[in-house]
């Protein structure tokens, strides 16, 4: 047997002068293989051999059966109901050769986005993480926002994918970035979203700015391949040999590179620069709400004796004279603000990137410090304390017992 390559090879190479021995030990074969490829002015042409009957084709009309009657039966289930005796791993491996001839077909529509419509979120997760705050690599997820008509994009680095992290990254990208509230934000089933329902924050977030929340469908990727497709723009034009000092030394050269690159190019599709329709499509969305809506995480704890609380596993410094007292710790992207019962701030400390980190007011020292100074001296003694006794004469003398005695 002769491939097309080397036939091809014994043509040209005896059209060049060579001799037949010398062709066959250039290629590598018999001198006969040679005359015979040289007599013939076609190319060689093999027939696929017949199939050979294995032990799946007995079984394959039942299991054809079973999968017209139930096409996402479970090939355990089949292989029992058929009494297969042979490799587990061969028989699943046949049914999902067969198995979609027997699925419903599911079509898809080309989605028509309309201006104003329509932003789809997503996160993405750069593949070499971006450094935290003190420099070490870090796996921080990338929001990214992308309006559906225009292709207008905005993206921010979190510090996790926490609900409130990712409120907070929706807003600061609609209020810095977008400047308007579309009819629709469309997520996939992100855990700090929702999946079965929408969590309680978002539904806030949701009616504070008017805006409808919705969930893709599960295994639908069509359904939002718009920011799917900005994912993979990223990952393949801005991350690869880029290089950040901390995280916001990556938010300043993503937002540049969106800024020159990204939303100024002529998109391939629309044969038009996104933030040219971007003013069509701006122009049909609402404008933000009067009032913010609530953001970040907010919780309440007991401050223990070692006046610190724990946020994404570091831990920052209260006051200590709220020790025992009932604090709320307000955790925004930048900030961990702590208040008392009162609403005073016994707390204010730039939020640190990263984990096992402990971040300490001096103050906050010093005036644990000068507390256990105080409580380190002995109590002064007190001396001795006259205490009045009543005069128990003059009930004697009220009855006159006292007379009677004398």
């Amino acid at each position: 047997m002769i491939s097309m390559d080397d036939w091809a090879q014994i043509r040209i190479l005896r059209k060049d002068g060579m001799s037949i021995r010398k062709i066959a030990a250039t290629v590598g074969c018999a001198k006969k293989t040679v005359e015979r490829a040289l007599a013939s002015n076609t190319p060689p042409s093999y027939s696929k051999r017949a199939p050979q009957k294995t032990a799946f084709d007995e079984v394959e009309l039942d299991v054809r059966a079973l999968l017209d009657e139930v096409p996402d039966m479970k090939a355990t289930v089949i292989a029992q109901r058929v009494a297969w005796q042979g490799s587990m791993s061969w028989f699943r491996e046949n049914i999902r050769r067969i198995r979609p001839e027997y699925l419903p077909h599911d079509p898809v529509d080309t989605l028509d986005h309309k201006p104003g419509v329509q932003i789809q979120c997503d996160l993405m997760f750069p593949d070499d993480g971006i450094p935290d705050t003190h420099g070490h690599a870090g796996v921080f997820p990338v929001l990214v926002m992308v309006a559906s008509y225009s292709r207008f994009m905005a993206a921010c680095v979190l510090p996790t994918r926490t609900t409130g992290d990712l409120v907070s990254g929706m807003w600061l990208l609609l209020q810095q970035r977008f400047g308007v509230v579309p009819k629709q934000l469309l997520w996939d089933h992100e855990s700090g979203i929702g999946q079965k329902r929408l969590v309680d924050q978002v539904v806030g977030f949701s009616g504070t700015l008017g805006v409808r929340i919705k969930q893709a469908p599960p295994r639908d990727p069509e359904t939002k391949g718009i920011v799917e497709r900005h994912n993979e723009y990223l990952k393949t034009s801005f991350f690869p040999g880029r290089h950040f000092a901390d995280h916001q030394d990556a938010q300043a050269q993503l937002d540049g590179w969106i800024d020159t690159i990204a939303n100024t190019r002529v998109h391939a599709s629309l044969a038009q620069r996104p933030v040219d329709r971007w003013v069509v499509d701006k122009a049909a969305m609402n404008p933000l709400p009067p009032y913010p809506p609530q953001t970040g995480l907010t919780r309440q704890v007991r401050l223990p004796r070692n006046y610190y609380v724990s946020v994404d596993a570091n831990r920052y410094s209260v006051s200590p004279s709220a020790i025992g007292k009932i604090v709320t710790i307000f955790v925004q992207l930048d900030r961990v603000l702590v208040t008392d019962g009162t609403g005073l701030i016994v707390a204010d400390h730039e939020r640190v990137w990263g984990k096992n980190h402990t971040v300490t007011d001096p103050q906050h020292q010093r005036l644990a410090k000068q507390m256990r100074q105080q409580l380190a001296q002995p109590t002064p003694r007190l001396g001795d304390i006259v205490v009045e006794t009543a005069d128990l004469n003059v009930y004697d003398r009220l009855t006159g017992w006292q007379e009677y005695s004398a």
